[in-house]
């Protein structure tokens, strides 16, 4: 007859077994840390970094946009990063954004959305960590182009029409002007296919831009020399289809599209996680 106390022990080494087994093929990921996580590659191809995933939002919101597909992508594994976009201007914000990746060790995805695509593509130059781009209805601007010039390429865009724009005075006195959508206009302008509840949190909540961000002109463009994929949104009214098409042909990006509104990333947040994970896992083949 075995005792309580030998059974209690049994069970504590087959525990035990079975947990240095799991680990020893990889079976618990590493997540959440600013080195990558780690996992298991293909039969003898032994331990890979998952590279860390940066998102960048545009004008108009914030992290929290990007909530949904925060989840998706820790669920499957990866680090994740949501920065804050000053939204003051493609070269300062891209500077904001570059002491983040500079911060974060290893091989990084970077995401923008929107103008945090015109960020994402200054700040991304030179850095060699940032191994692939990911736009999602999103501005690749070249050399010399500003936001507003890649909105009016195409027409399509209703945005003019739903902003409300408050001027204030700076620091030196000069009169500066930020954008906001009205709350009226947020979700049909915006996020149409986000429910109605939701849109107002959203609308109550956003961040304005710089109106002088939007005319800011592009100096330099990391996709011409890093592979980038594109989520095109077909039901835009704040960057029109046609203009993102041509700009992700320009890119040579891979594209997906998608028929959705400009917010996609909380309409559709397994799409887009998915898109960034197929990209993620091109960057360690």
């Amino acid at each position: 007859m075995v005792s309580i106390k030998s059974g209690r022990r049994r069970v504590v080494a087959s525990a035990v077994s079975t947990l240095t087994a799991g680990l020893a093929l990889g079976a618990f990921a590493l997540t959440g840390t600013a080195d990558g996580a780690t996992d298991v590659g293909a039969a003898g191809g032994g331990p890979r970094v998952k590279p860390t995933v940066v998102l960048e939002h545009g004008a108009f919101a914030d992290g929290s946009s990007w909530n949904g597909v925060i989840t998706r992508l820790r669920a499957d594994g990866y680090p994740v990063i949501a920065t804050a976009d000053p939204l003051r201007g493609p070269a300062s914000d891209a500077a904001a954004l570059r002491t983040v990746l500079g911060h974060i060790k290893g091989p990084k995805v970077l995401v923008g959305h929107s103008y945090g695509g015109s960020v994402i593509s200054e700040a991304a130059a030179g850095d060699p960590d940032v191994k692939v781009l990911v736009y999602v209805a999103a501005f690749l601007p070249a050399p010399g182009e500003s936001a507003l010039e890649l909105t009016d390429k195409f027409p399509g865009s209703t945005l003019s029409d739903a902003l409300d724009p408050v001027t204030y005075r700076q620091a030196d006195g000069t009169a500066a002007t930020d954008l906001y959508i009205r709350q009226d206009e947020f979700r049909h302008q915006f996020a149409a296919d986000v429910p109605a509840g939701q849109a107002a949190l959203m609308a109550a909540g956003q961040r304005p831009i710089a109106q002088a961000a939007l005319v800011e002109k592009a100096t330099v463009a990391a996709w011409k020399t890093k592979p980038s994929w594109d989520i095109v949104t077909t039901e835009d009214l704040n960057i029109p289809a046609a203009a993102q098409r041509f700009m992700a042909e320009r890119a040579h990006a891979r594209t997906t599209e998608v028929a959705a509104s400009h917010s996609v990333a909380v309409s559709r947040p397994r799409l887009v996680a998915d898109v960034i994970e197929r990209a993620a896992r091109a960057t360690v083949r």
